[in-house]
């Protein structure tokens, strides 16, 4: 399904999260889905993906027994553990006996489908597949790290833990631990078993010899070798027949470009170890920096070890490896690698060199960008931090691929390259950051000093406008649009300056008054004269550089405009430039063609609501937009429904749909050298690259994929406890990470869809119930009712109600009340001492009374005699206060120690202490005065910051209010959302004028609108007169009411532009429901709508009088009595109606023409088959209204001109019953009617000429039908009918149009000379056999073209070479096509203009009817049949045509 694909990162600190097989099928985990990969030597292919999983993959193997390498397990966070088949990418088994997290798996390469797993509990589970049994073991209470199983011995597993222990068991007996190797001392990250049964000798570092220089072991002959990876920083092996370590490998200190280790490299450290299959003196282990070092074990000193991709081209990996394995392709053993710098490596074991490095995606491809000067780079915004820059034209390596990551630091989110400096590239970022890298240099970016508040949304280059436009300035400015809806200006030169904000730009140059709505996206026109904005409310506006004059605003989307893209300019075409495609947040994309907007730019800027073309199929978000390069008018869309779609503009028809992402795209690019390839990026953190030709699907996906793809991503939730093992899930490829069109872009259209925002809001403001006399009441009624129906069963109710009541009144009598707490408590207790005790007191007190205070023994109030300070002097007093403060202080009780302050007259101490404390009161505040003015607002303003820590800030705003702290009350309310109240007291208090009051408006109004409750955000912009911003926001909600409200209010204030373009809009939708009286209604209001009132009076008759035609299927809703048929021609009546409802009569000429400009402006574009026919129908009324008023100004061309573009509209859409019905109400007299037209106009006039015989040939094209179809016997040729234009009639349509022809048609006799002559004009039919001409060579040039790309993807055998080159030799070239076509266009250009102006039925098609309709009927002149047959004979030689003369003709 794709070409080259660039999978999601596997995930980081897993011991086994990557294992290949046998048949080189590497599989990897990375977030929630397995990738699949077919390896080879020279390059890697994803070939699908093993999703099911609903967290994390922590752990992938295939089975290494033989005949069973296509199967494979997986572990993950949710606890499960899941068996495929990687063949048929499907879900064989599963189970789920883990209770906690698991953290290992290993399939055992002896007993046949046995796989081991284990948890962060110390659960070791064994899962016999084909049996589906489980069987657990708890060998230690440690955290498991790995898991590896013996290759010799069936029943050992040797277990990693956390803590550094691993121990090797026998399943056999019960999970009994045959082995405790101890030496390690930190996290074991990976065991490997030697592939040798024996344990052969070694040389190495002994456990027993320190020196290091003897032999490890003896040679034993029984046991095996295992090999262990620590966070300890070494490796050792492990002599499992003595159950002791018998060589330590230490990691080597690397010095890499220069350097030392980075500190923070070794405390990031992860040691994986690999034991490859063919080497059992070798082992491949993992070291500080993403270096793999081969140890080979019979060597010693620094021989020891090789360093892979030791080559000074650095193709190491830079960070920290995780997992290996590896593989024999054919003579060669291959290494796979992951790592932290989320590469994927092969490594040729024998050479030690990288034979291919795959690039992985760390997060959501955010956005995508060809360099218009460097052919085929492309440019990756990733949501890890990091941009990518592919050259996807390198033959040698196709993942040719640089990444940079210097000075970003945050998700990037849009890119945009140089459109003439090579390497220059432009990118923004989540956090609104806007810079420039030299992507052909090692420097740093440059980095704008001018810093978004939100998320960079896009970037464009174009030219400067003021004021960086003045004096010595750059050759393009760069244009940063975020979510805060700014758009920069930044000088490429200077990037340290300050950028400018053309929002000033644009108001003064325009005269705006009104607030600019936020900017969501900005696309230069390719030639940097016209710069396209999108808005939040759904608009896009067009400007004029340098000035940014606005030239028109697009009124078609109703929701956030998400991308908009220009048409390039090497079309054929040269009108195509002005295409502009928008994609927003309402799933259908719109072009517009603004071209008349922008060659014949008004005094006035123009309103467009009409598009050139409609593409719906979507049913999400539109998120990208692309025009092909290499096509005129061929459009790819990307959507969140997680497909995009390719689109063929011109035909408005949909070419194929791409489904190949498992979650929502993102981005989407056309490639700049391939005609046929596409490229998307998606939130399945993927970029896929597919060809258009191979797809099978023509459409987008109903909206059940929709809800698939959310619920695959939706947050999973888990248990609020849970701890995950340390370095295990604690660095994680941002597996959480939020969709920037949801956070920025999705928020800000999220108001517009909530159609009951306004009704919450009221439902907000309602008061609950309360228990008052009332509720009590209603109660009591409802009991009286109970004891009518229920008797006695009341009586027990009332009784349980008075009990319970009483309770609640009273305090229950039995218990004591508590005594409260003493305030002085610890003379208090002096009290309860002894009777001894308490006399002595007295003899005490009264020694101290009478010696006059000066008893040395004795200090009342203090010590031991603190009880007898109360009862002498206040010095004692004081004393006994000052020990019970130091008590209270010691219990907590600050409240009555501020008391006794209080009673000693210190209130500023009562009160620093309450402060302090954060214990003041109300009662302390109304005490401060006592201590003055100054320590009373101190202490007002030490309350308020109280009162806001518990969060009661209306009581808090109060108190700033009694210390005449107005705008601090204020601000304090607005600062925690209390917009109303702050309101209020700002209304209350300060003068109208103050600036004050507006902000507070205006602030409340841009929450109200995020929020979605228009109505009253609406009030808060008309309390400040900004009209025009009330009137915009109340018209969000979308709905005709809320429209038409919106449209008068903009009337109401003085907006007319506005009012104009609202009503409008709400008219359109009344027309879309036919509910032809409120349209009427609302363009009533406005005079400046009276050209569409006339527009809709046509569009109501016309549609009343085709209802009972077949053409109008729908009911209307509501009429008025003037649209209902009569005897009275159409345009007639369409007269009558305008001089009686819209005093528009042909006696005001001023007034007729100025009506007739108007309409004129209004955009009308051809029609296609896919328009819907109220539209199609709105389009014709715009003809038959213009062609009416250019009656009334007896401008008879232009009215014969605007009656011919409404008679084929039916035939441009292959409609013939819709043409005839025109025919019949434009033409009621036909061909007289014809001449009438024709007596009116200049004889001497080409375009007159040319468009008359234009309306008579198509009149004449349905007679012809009408009487070939009344004169028909056989009905078989009815219902397939091989006419050119696409009209298919069945036997319905031709009994209608039987019974029509009956009462009109003439009969065989009346038939005259002109009308053959008028259908078999041999002008037309040479310009109409050169366009068939050029069509014909132009499909076999593009089916060249992808026969020439497949030959080139496909190897030839010899035989199929021979016979190519023989089919070859007779077919024509691309340069003999290229030949024709040009010798078509000179035929082509010799034709007059006029005749290629209008349209024409067509002759050949006319020729063959004429001639089988002579088989029936004998009444044809002979010269007309002759001049048929020389038509066809001359220019009707192409095969289809052939094919239906000879059909029809040969027909009896």
């Amino acid at each position: 399904m794709h070409q080259r694909h660039l999978p999601a990162s596997p995930n980081w600190y897993c011991s086994r999260c990557s294992d290949v097989n046998g048949k080189g099928v590497l599989g990897f985990g990375a977030k929630n889905t397995v990738y699949l990969l077919n390896v080879t030597a020279a390059s890697p292919a994803v070939t699908g993906e093993l999703s099911g999983h609903t967290e994390r993959v922590s752990g992938f193997a295939f089975c290494s027994y033989d005949g069973q390498e296509h199967i494979c397990a997986s572990t993950s966070d949710d606890k499960t553990v899941k068996i495929w088949d990687s063949e048929q990418k499907m879900l064989l088994k599963e189970h789920n006996v883990h209770q906690s997290t698991i953290t290992a798996v290993h399939w055992s390469p002896v007993q046949k489908l046995l796989l081991v797993t284990g948890d962060e509990k110390g659960i070791v589970v064994c899962y016999w597949v084909s049996s589906n049994d489980t069987q657990s073991f708890f060998p230690e209470p440690r955290t498991i790290f790995c898991v590896s199983c013996s290759p010799h011995e069936e029943n050992y597993i040797a277990v990693g833990y956390k803590d550094g222990m691993i121990v090797v068991i026998d399943i056999s007996r019960k999970g009994e631990v045959i082995h405790r190797l101890r030496g390690h001392d930190d996290e074991i990250h990976a065991l490997a078993w030697c592939p040798r049964p024996s344990e052969e000798p070694l040389h190495g570092r002994s456990e027993e010899n320190a020196d290091g220089l003897s032999l490890a072991t003896e040679g034993a002959e029984v046991g095996c070798y295992l090999a262990s990876g620590s966070r300890d920083q070494t490796v050792r092996i492990w002599s499992t027949a003595r159950g002791k370590g018998v060589m330590t490998l230490k990691l080597p200190f690397l010095k890499r470009r220069g350097a030392g280790v980075d500190p923070a490299l070794k405390e990031r450290l992860w040691l994986t170890v690999h034991w490859p299959k063919g080497r059992p003196s070798q082992i491949v282990s993992s070291c500080f920096g993403g270096e793999i070092v081969m140890w080979d074990l019979v060597k010693s000193g620094k021989q020891r070890w090789s360093l892979l991709g030791s080559s000074p081209d650095g193709e190491n990996h830079s960070r920290i490896v995780f997992n290996m394995s590896s593989f024999r392709s054919g003579d060669r053993e291959l290494l796979l690698s992951t790592s932290m710098d989320r590469e994927i490596k092969c490594w040729d074991l024998a050479s030690l060199e990288c034979c291919w490095t795959l690039p992985t995606m760390g997060g959501f491809v955010y956005c995508l960008s060809f360099s218009p000067v460097g052919t085929g780079c492309l440019a990756l915004g990733v949501g890890d931090s990091m941009i990518r820059v592919w050259n996807t034209m390198s033959i040698q390596n196709q993942y040719d691929i640089k990444t940079f990551w210097q000075g970003i630091k945050s998700k990037v989110t849009a890119l945009a390259w140089h459109p003439q400096k090579e390497g220059s590239l432009a990118f923004g970022t989540d956090d609104g950051k806007v810079g420039i890298y030299e992507v052909y240099s090692n420097k740093p970016p440059q980095i704008s000093s001018t810093y978004h508040r939100r998320t960079i949304y896009s970037l464009s280059w174009g030219p400067p406008v003021p004021p960086m436009s003045f004096g010595d300035k750059p050759s393009y400015s760069l244009y940063s649009c975020a979510g805060e809806g700014v758009i920069f200006q930044h000088d490429p030169w200077k990037l340290s300056g300050e950028a400018s904000n053309i929002d000033k730009l644009i108001r003064d140059t325009n005269s705006i008054k009104h607030k600019i709505p936020p900017h969501t996206d900005l696309s230069w026109k390719p030639d940097g004269s016209v710069l396209a904005i999108g808005n939040e409310d759904g608009s896009i506006e067009v400007l004029q550089a340098p000035m940014l004059k606005l030239l028109c605003t697009v009124q078609q989307h109703h929701k956030i405009i998400n991308s908009l893209r220009w048409h390039h300019e090497h079309s054929s075409q040269k009108e195509l430039q002005y295409l502009l495609a928008s994609g927003s947040s309402n799933a259908t994309v719109y072009v517009h063609d603004l071209r008349s907007a922008i060659e014949t730019p008004s005094e006035n800027p123009v309103l467009v609501t009409e598009p050139f073309r409609t593409l719906s199929g979507h049913t999400n978000k539109i998120t990208g937009l692309a025009w092909s390069p290499h096509h005129d008018g061929r459009l790819v869309t990307a959507c969140y429904d997680g497909s995009a779609q390719v689109w063929d503009v011109l035909k408005e028809q949909p070419v194929c749909n791409y489904r190949g992402h498992s979650g929502r795209l993102m981005c989407v690019q056309w490639s700049a050298v391939h005609p046929d390839l596409v490229w998307t990026g998606g939130d399945d953190f993927t970029l896929q690259e597919w060809a258009v030709s191979k797809q099978e699907h023509i459409t987008p996906p109903k909206s059940k994929k929709r809800f698939e793809i959310e619920k695959k991503r939706g947050p999973q939730k888990k248990p609020k406890k849970k701890k995950k093992a340390s370095g295990k899930g604690g660095m994680k490829a941002e597996e959480s990470e939020l969709t920037l069109c949801e956070e920025s872009k999705g928020a800000a259209g999220s108001g517009a869809e909530d159609g009951q925002s306004d009704n919450e809001e009221e439902e907000d403001n309602t008061d609950a119930p309360s228990v008052t006399g009332g509720s009590r009441e209603s109660s009591v009624d409802m009991r009286g009712a109970e004891r009518v129906q229920n008797g006695e069963k009341f009586i027990h109710a009332v009784k349980r109600e008075v009990k319970e009541e009483k309770k609640r009144e009273k305090p229950d009598l039995f218990l004591k009340k508590r005594k409260p707490r003493s305030i002085l408590p610890l003379s208090t207790s002096m009290d309860h001492r002894p009777k001894e005790e308490l006399q002595q007191d007295c003899l005490t007190l009264a020694a101290v009374r009478h010696s006059h205070g000066q008893s040395g023994a004795c200090v009342p109030g203090s010590g031991d005699h603190i009880q007898l300070g109360l009862f002498t002097d206040r010095d004692g007093l004081y004393r006994m206060f000052q020990e019970e403060e130091e008590s209270h202080v010691e219990a907590g009780h600050y409240d009555s120690m501020v008391y006794l302050r209080l009673w000693k007259g210190d209130v500023i101490g009562a009160i620093n202490v309450a402060v302090e404390k954060g214990e003041l009161t109300d009662h302390l505040l109304s005490l401060a005065p006592m201590a003055g003015y100054q320590v009373w607002a101190r202490t007002v303003e030490a309350y308020v910051k109280q009162l806001c820590h518990q969060e009661q800030f209306l009581k808090a705003a109060s108190h700033l209010v009694s210390i005449h702290k107005l705008y601090e009350a204020i601000n304090l309310l607005k600062g925690h959302q209390f917009y109303r109240e702050a309101i209020a007291l700002a209304r209350a208090r300060l003068q109208p004028e103050d600036p004050v009051l507006k902000d507070l408006y205006m602030s409340w109004a841009a929450v109200l609108e995020k929020d979605g409750h228009y109505a009253t955000a609406a009030k808060c912009y008309l309390a400040t007169d900004s009209s025009f911003d009330a009137a915009k926001v109340i018209a969000k909600k979308g709905d005709v009411m809320s429209l038409k409200t919106a449209a008068n209010v903009a009337w109401v204030s003085g907006e007319s532009e506005l009012a104009h373009s609202l009503s409008l809009r709400c008219a359109k939708d009344s027309m879309l429901s036919q509910d032809w009286a409120a349209a009427q209604e609302v363009l009533r209001t406005q005079d400046s709508l009276l050209g569409h009132r006339l527009m809709f009076c046509v569009n109501e008759i016309l549609t009343q009088r085709l209802a009972d035609t077949g053409v109008v299927t729908w009911t209307v809703a509501s009429s008025h009595t003037w649209s209902k048929p009569s005897e009275e021609t159409f345009l007639s009546a369409v007269l009558g109606v305008w001089q009686s409802e819209c005093a528009v009569a042909s006696v005001d000429l001023v007034k007729v023409k100025t009506l007739h400009q108007q309409l004129r402006a209004v955009d009308n574009p051809p029609a296609t088959t896919r328009v819907p026919m109220k539209q199609l129908l709105s389009h014709i009324s715009l003809d038959v209204t213009l062609c009416a008023l250019s009656q009334l100004l007896c401008d008879w061309p232009s009215a014969l001109e605007e009656l011919l573009q409404a008679l084929t509209r039916g035939s441009e859409v292959g409609h013939f019953t819709l043409m005839a019905e025109m025919c019949q109400l434009l033409l009621p007299q036909g061909l007289e009617s014809v001449a009438l037209y024709k007596q009116k106009l200049d004889p001497s006039d080409e375009r007159s000429s040319t468009i008359s015989q234009s309306v008579e040939a198509f009149f004449s094209y349905q007679l012809m039908y009408k009487k070939w179809w009344n004169c028909s016997v056989e009905t078989s040729a009815l219902t397939y009918n091989p006419i050119s234009n696409g009209h298919r009639l069945t036997e319905n349509n031709h009994s209608e149009d039987e019974a029509d022809c009956n009462g009109e048609a003439p009969s065989e006799g009346t038939f005259s000379e002109g009308f053959w002559n008028v259908l078999l004009s041999e002008p037309h039919a040479n310009l109409q056999a050169t366009q068939r001409a050029i069509a014909e060579i132009q499909k076999r040039v593009a089916s060249l073209i992808q026969q020439h790309s497949q030959c080139k993807e496909t190897p030839v055998t010899p035989e199929e070479e021979r016979g190519g080159s023989a089919s070859g030799s007779s077919s024509e070239s691309l340069s003999t096509l290229t030949a024709q076509v040009a010798e078509h266009h000179k035929v082509l250009t010799a034709i007059p203009e006029l005749l290629r102006k209008y349209p024409f039925p067509d002759v050949m098609e006319c020729c063959i009817v004429f001639l089988h309709m002579e088989k029936q009927s004998t009444l044809f002149p002979q010269h007309i049949l002759a001049q048929a047959t020389t038509l066809l004979r001359k220019y009707g030689s192409t095969e289809p045509l052939c094919k239906a003369w000879q059909r029809l003709t040969t027909s009896t």
